[in-house]
């Protein structure tokens, strides 16, 4: 190949990659959780396998639960990336003298990820929102 048409090769390749990498835009971390539908169903699902567990319901039995919904949902939307605001207090406020145990936190991890599995969130995007729930942790677990 002559010298002079490298650079035209090179471009048209580049050119080419671009415009397939246009076309495949992997959706966001929000949409990857089924939008507002989605944070919705898998809110519900996970409150649902919180007060079906024996080892941490005892924590909920006197939570306002369509408030804990409601806040939740905002939570998981604005960690998402959607477009929410989370109006709920600090997790600091939320869980004071409660006396939450690494134990009874371990135990909400599970059931998130278990509600996460059952809707069907990529395990990536799973991970992405583990990933920011975390350093939450030390403002949960009691010392």
């Amino acid at each position: 190949m002559p010298v002079f048409t490298r650079p035209l090769v090179i471009l048209s390749l580049a050119g080419l990659l671009a415009a397939c990498a246009g076309t495949g835009t992997r959706p966001g971390l929000y949409e990857q959780f089924g939008g507002p539908a989605g944070v919705d169903a898998l809110v519900e699902e996970f409150l649902v396998r919180l007060l079906g567990d024996e080892r941490i319901s005892d924590q909920f039995v006197d939570v306002d639960l369509v408030n804990l919904n409601d806040r939740l949902v905002e939570q998981f939307c604005a960690e998402l990336g959607g477009p929410c605001t989370y109006t709920g207090r600090t997790m600091a406020e939320s869980h004071a003298g409660l006396g939450i145990t690494e134990a009874d936190f371990n135990a909400l991890v599970e059931a998130l990820v278990d509600a996460m599995q059952a809707r069907g969130i990529p395990r990536a995007a799973q991970n992405r929102l583990l990933a920011r729930l975390a350093p939450m942790h030390g403002d949960i677990v009691s010392p």
